[in-house]
């Protein structure tokens, strides 16, 4: 696959994070509002809900595509654990998701290279749609919840933080295909209403 000649952005500094098992079983440490808890523990398409609620489709603006450096720790500690169980060498995208004039989400992803090459093939193509359109069956299994920041993340989102983020993998035929993790705007609340208290960890460190 060509790469983009882009820089990848460094991954948001994590402030707070729910554990494994609060994840799976839809609990979190502090009170999240039930929309919210959809959006961010639901296993529905979150391309098809900023389009349900913007009204608005979802338009990719590709930032960079590029090669992990196994050397680097740096990018390893960065990455979720579950991106330890994708074949090497990796390769990790990352984007901007936009509706109409606005930008509502950004996302990156690590892929093994060669099933990048297979699946990622319109780089501006949303994940979901790449996936899906040979209509082969996914299981989508979300790993981790978290609150996030960075100064690059906040300015094009307009948001001064912390931002909810949430990490999950896609399965196909049992074995997993990419880990994916999204952040989301602040500006989503004008439909889904407020998240909910934040941890008092991610307030002192934000």
């Amino acid at each position: 696959m060509t790469v983009t000649p882009a820089r990848l952005l460094p991954s948001p500094q994590i402030l707070w994070q729910a554990s494994l098992q609060e994840v799976l079983a839809g609990e979190q440490a502090q009170q999240l509002s039930g929309p919210w808890r959809l959006l961010l523990l639901g296993d529905g398409s979150p391309t098809r809900h900023l389009q349900v609620l913007s009204g608005h489709p979802v338009r990719i603006e590709l930032i960079a595509m590029a090669p992990e450096d196994p050397r680097d720790p740096l990018a390893a500690l960065a990455a979720p654990p579950e991106c330890a169980q994708l074949p090497g060498p990796l390769l990790r995208r990352q984007v901007w998701l936009c509706c109409g004039s606005t930008t509502l989400a950004w996302a990156e992803s690590w892929w093994n290279c060669a099933q990048a090459d297979h699946h990622l093939r319109q780089r501006e193509q949303p994940i979901w749609t790449s996936l899906t359109s040979d209509r082969a069956e996914l299981f989508r299994e979300v790993d981790g919840l978290a609150l996030v920041q960075a100064p690059w993340l906040q300015q094009r989102l307009e948001a001064s933080g912390p931002l909810w983020s949430r990490h999950y993998r896609f399965f196909r035929a049992g074995r997993p295909l990419t880990v994916i993790r999204e952040v989301f705007s602040p500006r989503l609340e004008q439909w889904l209403g407020r998240a909910g208290e934040l941890p008092a960890r991610a307030l002192r460190e934000g």
